[in-house]
């Protein structure tokens, strides 16, 4: 058992060297005001942690992974699920959650596949600034 499986916030993990990912997580943690987030790249330590044992590949990038407790949410139901939780109008996206998953998945694919050629790619993961680490799991998660 992880020692995070009773958290209570829900844990985003992003391509920690996509420039359109780290754009993401900007926006979630400037919207996030009730801290209903915490974040990890998939490339490191904590994200690949989180991934073992899921009907996920550890390597995988391609998407955007919501973990809820014992739920594991990726493509555009976890972006659907995180707009829910964000202050002001973003929670009114949730509603395209009636849009059926084999519709909402290909465009979320397209941009994902293209998007280091539209946005770019950094050469080393993103690290958190001073006034974000509590946002960030970090391994001392793992070790509580």
């Amino acid at each position: 058992m992880s020692p995070l499986s009773n958290q209570d916030f829900d844990i985003v993990l992003f391509d920690g060297v996509c420039n359109l990912c780290n754009q993401a997580v900007d926006f979630i943690i400037q919207h996030d005001s009730k801290n209903h987030f915490k974040l990890a790249s998939l490339q490191d330590e904590p994200g690949k942690a989180l991934l073992k044992g899921k009907s996920i590949d550890e390597a995988y990038l391609d998407s955007i992974v919501l973990l809820r407790k014992n739920k594991v949410y990726y493509k555009s139901r976890a972006a659907l699920e995180i707009a829910k939780k964000l202050k002001g109008l973003w929670p009114l996206f949730y509603g395209f959650i009636i849009v059926p998953q084999f519709l909402r998945d290909p465009v979320y694919d397209w941009i994902a596949k293209n998007r280091y050629k539209w946005f770019g790619k950094r050469d080393t993961c993103r690290l958190p600034n001073e006034r974000e680490k509590r946002k960030f799991l970090s391994t001392d998660d793992f070790i509580k």
